[in-house]
């Protein structure tokens, strides 16, 4: 990935609009510094805690001011309480050669994540309950966590789980439970309004590429697009463990919630699946309307999934104490797909590509949101005269002029003050964008004016 001061060169210094910087940037790019990052922070074995964590907080921060936060061990956040940080160093299990079958240091989904320390001597029979394999996929490591219940444990591919003979072996776990913190990052990127868009991505996973080093990564690189944007909302990124972390982000930012408006959850966003948009716990948000129409207007398989209290953090924060206007935006949904949690989840599953249209997604998204203004018309009586305004000319230079007009026309007819250009958009089915050209071409030729913000947004 680029330093920040050298990412998008194609952009001038000075700070241009969301709809303007996503027709000048290389979108495919931008896809392939997300894949670096992927592949910078996949060996780090991270969890909800620990120095692998920090160490993943640290590289982001490379690449966008992110600011490091930690809460002590032991700190009541909500219903929940802030554990034991836990680090390890190696972990194997020795056969009666000596022969490491089981390795940490080959792979770090080897070791049951926040396993406790051991060093025994066990016959096959004792270890076996602390094994675990995939018997469906059996080349495949599972990916397995003990963080609120001290076990420990290891996970192998089947295929060496039925190659493991009778007789003793050796357990070392080298890893350490004490008092420390929890680490997350978080950035704030001013706009105009101090109304906010939250965006999160959950970071305790050790390499697993698509669950969720995508999200990680992907919101990194849209921080730094937002970083030189003229933006309307200020936007509050968030990247932390999963549910403890989203948990005690809202439990220390509890006073500022009321003014975040629009949020989304990213995760799940570098493999080969269409798109998927989980609705807020209220279905009728306008995040939910923006990614719906967003979406239709891709032209790619999609899907629409109604709000359940199962996933990743949406569900934190669409609580009914906290019932914030939050989504989240996937490729494939958890779990729905074969490699979920697996060591299959690894950097061949992930692809430049699909991480660059996934960009493009949020892309368009948040620049519906940002744009997504009211407007009255100032010649609402009859049609306004076009050509004499030199429109039709204006238009010529469009290579789909007969969509253009349509776009002027219905934006003229429904601006009374009451519609903003998403309703304009779900009510004609025209691309958005292409209306929010309309709106700026006729308030340049005073037919349009701004009428006020949308209610809620």
């Amino acid at each position: 990935m680029n330093s920040p001061t050298n990412r998008h060169p194609n952009m001038s210094d000075r700070k241009s609009d969301l709809a303007t910087v996503i027709s000048q940037i290389d979108i495919d790019s931008l896809g392939q510094n997300i894949y670096d990052l992927i592949e910078r922070l996949f060996p780090l074995c991270r969890s909800i805690t620990g120095d692998g964590l920090r160490q993943s907080l640290k590289i982001i921060s490379e690449h966008i001011p992110l600011q490091i936060r930690e809460i002590p061990t032991g700190t009541k956040v909500f219903d929940w309480e802030i554990p034991r940080e836990w680090n390890i160093s190696d972990a194997y299990v020795k056969d009666a050669n000596s022969d490491r079958v089981i390795d940490f240091k080959k792979s770090n989904l080897h070791v049951v994540n926040y396993s406790t320390p051991i060093s025994a001597n066990l016959s096959l029979d004792e270890l076996k309950p602390h094994l675990h394999s995939l018997p469906e996929h059996p080349d495949w490591i599972p990916y397995r966590t003990t963080y609120y219940n001290d076990d420990w444990g290891f996970c192998l591919s089947h295929k060496d789980f039925l190659a493991l003979k009778d007789g003793q072996y050796h357990v070392h776990i080298d890893a350490s439970l004490k008092h420390g913190a929890l680490s997350y990052g978080e950035l704030v990127v001013k706009g105009e309004s101090d109304e906010k868009i939250l965006l999160f991505a959950h970071c305790c996973h050790p390499s697993l590429s698509n669950d969720n080093l995508s999200g990680v990564a992907l919101l990194t690189e849209l921080a730094a697009l937002l970083e030189k944007m003229k933006l309307r909302y200020t936007y509050h990124f968030v990247i932390a463990p999963a549910t403890i972390g989203s948990v005690a982000w809202l439990s220390r930012n509890e006073e500022e919630l009321s003014k975040i408006r629009h949020g989304l959850v990213a995760s799940v966003l570098g493999d080969a699946g269409h798109m998927h948009y989980k609705k807020t716990r209220s279905a009728c948000e306008t995040i939910d309307r923006a990614v719906t129409h967003i979406l239709e207007q891709s032209g790619d398989p999609f899907e629409i999934l109604d709000f359940s209290p199962w996933g990743y953090d949406e569900r934190q924060f669409c609580s009914p104490g906290i019932n914030l206007p939050v989504g989240r935006l996937t490729r494939s949904p958890n779990g729905a797909y074969p490699e979920y949690h697996t060591s299959a989840d690894d950097m061949t599953l992930v692809k430049p590509d699909y991480l660059a249209m996934s960009l493009r997604t949020y892309l368009n998204v948040l620049c519906c949101l940002e744009t997504d203004l009211t407007y009255l018309n100032l010649q609402p009586k009859g049609e306004p005269q076009l050509g004499k305004r030199g429109l039709y000319r204006k238009m010529g230079g469009f290579q789909d002029i007969a969509e253009t007009q349509l776009a002027m026309l219905w934006m003229l007819n429904l601006s009374d003050g009451t519609k903003s250009i998403l309703d304009v958009a779900e009510r004609t089915g025209i691309n958005y964008l292409k209306l929010y050209t309309a709106a700026n071409i006729l308030c340049e030729h005073e037919l349009l004016q701004l009428a006020e913000r949308v209610s809620g947004t």
